[in-house]
């Protein structure tokens, strides 16, 4: 049984969170093979209540609460994907990723090469990351460049509603092994820059599922974000134009693995400045590879050297010292501030 009844009309303003629950309605209405799994994904509507009203709609059979056991899930996963089905997993916390590691490393992303072809994985591995909630150990954590170091593996991450609709069904329509980070203190948010809120436009085409998108223009510095960040980078951007300060171009990359360089390239090589920034230690980071990325392809445009902001490289705090741990308006004003001083 199914329904569209939640089908978002052109226009309708939602939050990510609505957004990502329309997608996978979409997709599911639209191939039966779509399943999801995860713990109370179901009754429950998870944690967050993403998967909310999936199973009443499509059943029990294809909306599955599973056991606490994020290896078997994710072992599950894979049989369904090989037979043909498009398994979509949420692992309910960041953190909690880990025991599902071995699966999707060793299994997951190595599938398709390791049968020279002849086999497909196409799933999709929903992980809610960051940090900003509240949360306890392990529930903020931003993992995502053990699976972009990883070859055979796709990863994606939204920071607006439209982003969430359109990335979710092509995430699951993809033959490839996706893993879809969501920026989870952005699920409910409300604002005039979050884009955690905005209009749906189902008569727009929608951007390439790894294609780079810069959300405000500029000409003096480049920030090159993603997810939770790309609102701290706009809010710099506003806050640096209203005091008629520096010009500062957003680009939200949107795909971690591959990266569209073409976007990022054009924008550094315009501005001769380049700030890389994400809530992730910065160490081995994606951050790291954005700034090597830079320096290797931009070296004879740049002004400055690269400037790499992010969490500290310590464990994630405990959540009442979160605040100073994550980069805000501050840190990336200074940043920019110290890349014009050069």
């Amino acid at each position: 049984m199914s329904t569209q009844t939640s089908t978002p009309s052109t226009g309708t303003r939602m939050t990510i969170a609505k957004a990502l629950n329309a997608g996978m309605r979409a997709a599911m209405d639209r191939d039966p093979k779509v399943v999801l799994m995860g713990e109370d994904v179901g009754k429950l509507g998870g944690v967050f209540r993403i998967t909310e009203g999936l199973q009443k709609d499509f059943g029990e059979d294809r909306v599955i609460d599973t056991p606490l056991a994020e290896s078997g899930i994710m072992g599950a996963a894979v049989g369904l994907a090989l037979r043909g089905y498009r398994p979509v997993v949420e692992i309910q916390f960041d953190g909690f990723v880990y025991p599902a590691f071995d699966q999707m490393i060793s299994q997951v992303a190595k599938m398709h090469n390791r049968s020279l072809g002849a086999l497909k994985v196409p799933m999709v591995v929903r992980i809610p990351y960051g940090g900003g909630i509240g949360a306890v150990e392990h529930h903020s954590e931003s993992n995502e460049s053990y699976f972009a170091h990883t070859a055979g593996l796709r990863v994606v991450t939204c920071s607006s509603t439209e982003d969430a609709y359109w990335m979710m069904q092509q995430a699951i329509a993809s033959d490839d092994p996706v893993i879809f980070y969501e920026p989870k203190r952005r699920y409910h948010e409300r604002g005039v820059l979050d884009l955690a809120t905005g209009p749906v436009d189902l008569a727009a085409a929608p951007h390439d599922l790894d294609q780079a998108v810069v959300r405000t223009e500029g000409s003096d510095v480049t920030v090159l974000t993603y997810g939770p960040m790309v609102k701290v980078a706009l809010a710099a951007a506003q806050a640096a134009e209203l005091e008629d300060g520096p010009s500062i171009e957003v680009v939200d990359l949107r795909s971690l693995s591959p990266l569209d360089t073409d976007v990022i390239e054009a924008s550094v090589n315009k501005t001769g400045r380049c700030i890389a920034l994400s809530e992730a230690q910065t160490f081995a980071s994606i951050t790291s590879e954005l700034a090597a990325h830079v320096q290797e392809h931009c070296f004879y445009r740049l002004e400055a050297p690269v400037l790499r902001v992010g969490g500290y490289n310590i464990p994630y705090p405990p959540s009442r010292h979160e605040e100073v741990f994550l980069p805000d308006l501050d840190r990336v004003l200074h940043a920019v501030e110290t890349l014009l001083d050069v």
